[in-house]
């Protein structure tokens, strides 16, 4: 006979579709847990079985060679009225199921057992069941051990839902910091275009630098998923990479990555000293046409502190950051280091400038369920 509606049939009908796993690929995660199920109990047939509104659908199997069947003839549509199990030790005797062709023909299913697959509210979505050709009963330890592993496919199906609302958040917050961050990008330009002195042009275009930072930090971020901690080599390959498409055709970008981790805040200060650095000997090492170069360098010391040294092989002259000066391009170098707990060590020669900093490291750990 077909089973009558659960009382809660389209509350449960939604929750089931919220798992979104009708009709996907088989997966090793749930093949083993009815392959496990089926050798607990000694049964040829094992299935976890979701009950939708006009099927019954197969995300795992053994020892059934079909991957659906209509409600009429659902097995699992009856174990679904009850409250946790349901075992039938001969199908044929039970009114439930001695009409159903599961039953009476091919493949000749005599015996059912089942677990619930319930969600955190209680609405039943289908089962884990066992199956067999004759007649049988399951002995306590079965019957807890199908329960256990009903709870188990459960748990799986939550922490997916969970990581796929997550991915969807992700989404939806990276959507809104980039477009944040380009609409800051692009007001800044727009008052950078309007400002009449050179000093307050200068301060703006500071500004862009630390944004560029950030814009590229959060880019890494997103695509690779790295939480609070950053691959320091990645991370300034990207920046080094967008800064050799805004070099002067005169100048090249030379940088080596090597992959070393640090905290997020670290690597924007990082970030943002390698813009500064980069931006000046663009603008001031490289004199009508001189050709040159850039040259970023990251390494870890012995006594594992990160370096970061930034050279170019230009005139020397950097009106913008002087060993002396209190320039706005020197404070920015300042921040930067006053956020990495480290110092600058500048040095300027009539073949070049160098900056070179030394920090430790402060990666965040990382937390797993």
């Amino acid at each position: 006979m077909k089973a009558p509606l659960h009382p809660r049939q389209a509350e449960r009908l939604q929750a089931l579709h919220a798992y979104e796993m009708l009709d996907s690929n088989p997966e090793k995660d749930f093949d083993d847990i009815v392959q496990l199920a089926s050798s607990i109990c000694g049964t040829p047939i094992s299935l976890m079985s979701l009950v939708d509104s006009e099927r019954q659908w197969f995300k795992a199997s053994v020892g059934l060679d079909i991957s659906e069947t209509p409600i009429e003839n659902a097995m699992c549509a009856h174990a679904i009225l009850e409250e946790e199990f349901l075992e039938i030790e001969d199908t044929l005797g039970d009114e439930r199921m001695n009409d159903n062709p599961l039953c009476t023909s091919d493949p000749d299913l005599r015996f059912y057992a089942a677990a619930l697959l319930k969600t955190p509210d209680g609405l039943p979505i289908g089962t884990l069941c066992v199956l067999d050709r004759k007649p049988r009963s399951l002995t306590p330890l079965q019957r807890d051990t199908i329960k256990v592993l009903a709870r188990q496919v459960m748990a799986q199906l939550e922490m997916r839902k969970a990581l796929a609302t997550a991915a969807t958040m992700r989404q939806e917050v990276d959507h809104r910091v980039k477009n944040s961050l380009q609409s800051l990008s692009a007001f800044v330009r727009i008052q950078e275009r309007r400002l009449q002195t050179e000093e307050a042009r200068v301060a703006v275009s500071k500004i862009m630098t630390r944004i560029d930072a950030v814009s590229t930090l959060h880019e890494y971020l997103y695509k690779t998923d790295a939480g609070s901690n950053v691959d320091l080599g990645v991370y300034l390959e990207k920046i080094v990479d967008y800064l050799r498409e805004t070099a002067p055709a005169n100048v090249e970008m030379e940088f080596t990555p090597v992959s070393i981790t640090v905290g997020s805040q670290q690597a924007v200060s990082v970030g943002t000293l390698v813009n500064e650095f980069v931006a000046n000997s663009f603008k001031h090492a490289f004199p009508d046409q001189r050709r040159g170069a850039v040259s970023i360098a990251l390494a870890k010391t012995a006594s594992g502190a990160v370096s970061v040294t930034c050279s170019d092989n230009g005139t020397g002259m950097t009106p913008d950051i002087p060993s002396q000066s209190g320039g706005l391009g020197m404070k920015i170098a300042e921040i930067a280091c006053m956020e990495l707990r480290c110092e600058l060590d500048l040095k300027i020669s009539n073949q070049g400038v160098t900056a070179s900093i030394e920090f430790t490291p402060e990666p965040r750990p990382q937390y797993r369920s």
